[in-house]
């Protein structure tokens, strides 16, 4: 049978063996590593695999290995742009390394996380980086996980998992910030928070208290309370201030939001009641938001910002994780990389 090329179809290893006067074993060793393999049977192979179409099992190859050269990653949202650039930047530091990164999404939902981290049990993957959902995750999946291979956690860490490996960003220092910037900009900021459903959302407004009262000033928080159950980002950042200003609250304040998904929202609230937020326009409202998702350039106006730095995370936390599944760490040394955020300026604030 021939494939599309024109070239004989093999289908198996055996079938492969025979076609090109090798034996089978030291095929298995040529996929695996063809490095293991002597110079003569390197071009015997090549020349052959020149010869016919085939296509080895990538998943048979793996598992006939210690290791798998799987690294499995599970995010919690895939319509938000900045977890796109995060698993983006550990695919690319993962291939750097020689591994294939098999990807699960959490959708929202507990129940689909921790059968994703089952899943890459049954897989037997190298190791794991989870970025989890929040209060809601399945804390007994990821014990799991972490108790049965390397184990690191990006972007969000729960309370009851500090002692687990950790690489995200510093929200205390970016947080504090954006706070110090409004400060001295204009009038002291009020902070749209959301509901306290991710524990980057809590750090976060714990990181403005910390700052304002350091600075002298008096927290304001709203947004804590759910307006509706689903809405978390750019939703619930309309409702609340379109709630606030009808009331003709905050119309001249500077708004500090808990991300920028909220911030977002928060524009069209402004929008929907002519308001025109930034220090260069009337009135006095500012509105400024948290990590530098990839619209901020592009709404009108252009957001004010913190940018998490989401290459370095993903490139140290593929780096912390294959050091682990190298055995190049101590069993029991925890570590813990946090990275600056930086201060992007625009028209919003």
């Amino acid at each position: 049978m021939s494939g599309s090329t024109g070239k004989p179809l093999i289908g198996t290893m055996e079938e492969l063996s025979a076609a090109i006067g090798v034996s089978r074993p030291t095929l298995s060793r040529y996929f695996q590593d063809p490095g293991r393999v002597s110079r003569t049977s390197l071009e015997k192979i090549r020349r052959g695999l020149e010869r016919v179409e085939y296509t080895p099992n990538f998943f048979a190859t793996r598992m006939n290995r210690q290791s798998t050269g799987m690294i499995g990653v599970i995010i919690p949202y895939l319509n938000d742009l900045f977890f796109t650039r995060l698993l983006e930047s550990i695919e690319v530091a993962a291939m750097g390394e020689g591994y294939t990164v098999i990807t699960q999404c959490s959708h929202s939902s507990p129940d689909v996380e921790a059968r994703a981290a089952e899943t890459f049990l049954s897989m037997s993957v190298d190791g794991a980086l989870v970025a989890p959902l929040g209060n809601v995750s399945d804390f007994e999946a990821h014990e799991r996980l972490n108790a049965r291979l390397p184990f690191v956690l990006v972007d969000s860490r729960p309370r009851n998992m500090a002692h687990v490996d950790f690489v995200g960003s510093d929200h205390l220092q970016s947080t504090g910030l954006v706070t110090e910037y409004l400060c001295r900009k204009g009038a002291p900021p009020a902070f749209l928070a959301m509901p306290r459903v991710n524990f980057n959302a809590l750090e976060r407004e714990n990181a403005y208290v910390a700052r304002m009262r350091a600075l002298g000033h008096d927290p304001e928080i709203i947004g804590t309370e759910a307006i509706d159950a689903d809405w978390h980002f750019e939703a619930h950042g309309l409702a609340v201030l379109d709630r606030e200003f009808s009331r003709g609250r905050l119309t001249d304040r500077s708004i500090l939001c808990v991300n920028d998904r909220v911030a977002i929202g928060a524009l069209r609230a402004a929008a929907r009641h002519g308001l025109e937020p930034g220090a260069r326009r009337r009135g006095g409202l500012r509105i400024a938001g948290h990590d530098d998702y990839p619209l901020c350039p592009f709404t009108v106006p252009t957001l004010t910002t913190v940018a998490q730095d989401v290459e370095a995370i993903g490139r140290a936390a593929v780096a912390r994780l294959v050091a682990k599944i190298k055995g190049e760490t101590r069993a029991r040394a925890q570590s813990v990389d946090l990275f600056d955020g930086v201060l992007k300026v625009r028209e919003s604030a």
